[in-house]
């Protein structure tokens, strides 16, 4: 589950998903997770919000 989190977020182009939308993802290829699931798995991964990877790829880092 979390290298399918992982994949998602490493594949995003200049759209950044939000966990709202990994959740939506998952569930239509079969996973039933919550998004707070997604979040906690995330985190544990050190991969930082949807809303800082956006501010970080506006900033170029």
């Amino acid at each position: 589950m979390r290298h399918r989190i992982k994949a998602l977020i490493d594949a995003e182009g200049k759209a950044v998903l939000s966990d709202d939308r990994i959740v939506e993802i998952l569930k239509a290829e079969g996973i039933d997770i919550a998004r707070r699931t997604v979040a906690k798995y995330r985190e544990g991964m050190n991969i930082p919000s949807s809303v800082q990877r956006r501010r970080e790829k506006s900033l170029g880092v």
